[in-house]
């Protein structure tokens, strides 16, 4: 009866909260770091339009190791972010909100509009110019840190399914984008530099098969497997995820080793602030910059920036919302439970914030034409800015009047959101 007791005790929920301090529950909501990045983007425009804009051009152009310091934080920098959303995938698919094909119906097929309508929509505007054409999967993407931030922002006006569903729909949109960025944005293919990279995958499967736990380990080859890749002509953030599918999920097999001390668990905790405090502010702020001197207003209007003005702000809502809608409708998926058609809409608005892979699809897409690149900020900031602000008006009137039950919001508040 005590170990009862006990084993009950020690499951049960704190009651009443803890107290923490409003710094500690801004960082632990998620929206600190779509804060930092906002903070990031705006500071480079700043600067970039400002005494320090040649600087900052400078600086972002010096060659380091026969590298641009910028290509040091799209090509390096990146593969880290690009590991931690290889975990992440991974994690969801085994373990996660994705683990079943009932789980996956209703974000998976969200996440097929949400790419689908908007590279319609950029295509169509700039089927004239060719160039102009290599950009058609920049409005594709979407930021989940800018997105679960916002969320977060709302904080009990939005439900937990809901958090969820944008999660496992973010998650399986940045699957798609990488699969675009394997097949439509690698250049001329080294097949001895890609043979290189072939064994050290294979050597990274052989030490997950055979039951290796050694994360450093794994770790060293992926640094090498990252210098093979960047030299084959794949882009080289494209390591990142292949070595995040090689890290092992289980523990050492023992009773002591709980699942979450697992090698792929321990390097998602780790990398995880590191990836939001860090990493994508230095990548929204290197990347963001854009002098806009001498730029008519009438630029707007031109291909790529109206292209992903509106692939990002109706593209996304209509693909996201209109594809859910359908899924329901046709018994394909399941509403999340407590949420609205209204609050779902406003969700399919968030999910036109592209920020961080927009840019990054945009530098690859038009890597050789500065001109093209920078309409392409000037498009990406406008539309994710327009998606943020209406997705958040939408959300916040669409949960006014949400049922708050007994220890629910308590409960919610003290959660850590996904992502």
């Amino acid at each position: 009866m005590t170990q009862d007791v006990q084993q009950i005790e020690a499951e049960a929920p704190d009651w009443p909260p803890k107290r923490r301090s409003p710094l500690h529950a801004f960082l632990e909501s998620g929206a600190a770091a779509g804060v930092l990045l906002v903070f990031a983007a705006a500071l480079a425009l700043i600067i970039a339009n400002s005494a320090l804009g040649v600087v900052y051009f400078t600086i972002l152009e010096a060659k380091v190791g026969g590298l641009s310091v910028l290509h040091w934080i799209n090509d390096a920098l990146m593969a880290l972010f690009f590991l931690l959303v290889g975990l992440e995938i991974k994690r969801e698919f085994i373990e996660g909100q994705l683990a079943t094909w009932s789980r996956r119906a209703l974000p998976a097929l969200a996440a097929l509009g949400g790419m689908v309508a908007p590279a319609l929509i950029y295509a169509t505007l700039a089927r004239s110019d060719p160039e102009a054409l290599r950009g058609w999967a920049i409005p594709a993407a979407t930021d989940i840190a800018f997105a679960l931030g916002v969320l977060a922002i709302l904080g009990s006006r939005v439900p937990v399914s809901l958090k969820i569903f944008l999660t496992a729909l973010a998650i399986l949109d940045d699957l798609g984008a990488i699969l675009i960025i394997a097949l439509f944005y690698s250049g001329n293919i080294s097949l001895p530099m890609l043979a290189g990279a072939a064994a050290c995958l294979a050597v990274l499967i052989a030490l997950n098969l055979r039951g290796v736990r050694l994360l450093p380990l794994y770790l060293a080859i992926g640094a090498l497997l990252w210098f093979f890749v960047l030299k084959s002509g794949i882009h080289a953030t494209l390591a990142g995820v292949a070595l995040a599918l090689t890290i092992p999920l289980v523990g050492r097999g023992t009773e002591s080793d709980e699942p979450e001390h697992s090698p792929l668990h321990t390097l998602e905790h780790r990398l995880h602030p590191w990836s939001s405090y860090c990493i994508v502010p230095i990548f929204g702020f290197a990347n963001a910059g854009v002098s806009i001197a001498g730029m008519s207003p009438s630029l707007l209007l031109t291909p790529v920036p109206l292209g992903i003005v509106l692939g990002l702000f109706l593209g996304k809502q209509i693909g996201v919302f209109g594809f859910a809608w359908l899924a329901v409708r046709l018994g394909l998926g399941t509403m999340p439970a407590k949420a609205t058609w209204a609050q779902l809409y406003g969700v399919s608005l968030l999910c036109g914030i592209g920020f961080t892979m927009s840019l990054f699809i945009g530098a690859l897409a038009f890597a050789n034409n500065a001109a093209l690149n920078d309409a392409t900020k000037i498009g990406v900031l406008a539309g994710s800015a327009l998606s943020a602000v209406i997705g958040y008006v939408v959300l916040h009137v669409a949960g006014r009047h949400l049922v708050k039950e007994d220890g629910l919001v308590p409960a919610i508040s003290r959660q850590k959101q996904p992502g």
